[in-house]
């Protein structure tokens, strides 16, 4: 009762053959299956492009080391080392 019989769909081609004609079904029918390809092809590519914007964000950091002044080589002092930078960047 809730699904179309057998006959319900020898109906719905019929009418589909007086309304469209015998030849125009199977250019319709190629027409519509090369659409769906092309449909198919667009989304793949869609969900690569997605896929590939996601893997080329760059990942955050959650936590760094940072050294005491006694681990650094030398036994230089971290504000040193930042002054020294300051004066090659200027």
């Amino acid at each position: 009762m809730g699904g179309l019989q057998p006959w319900h769909w020898v109906i719905v081609i019929a009418v589909f053959v007086l309304l469209f004609g015998a030849k125009k079904l199977p250019d319709a029918a190629r027409s519509l299956g090369k659409s769906m390809r092309i449909f198919k092809s667009e989304i793949k590519e869609m969900q690569s492009d997605s896929q590939a914007a996601k893997s080329d964000q760059p990942t955050q950091i959650t936590s760094e080391r940072v050294s005491d002044a006694g681990d650094m080589p030398g036994g230089a002092t971290q504000a040193s080392t930042e002054s020294s930078s300051d004066k090659r960047s200027a």
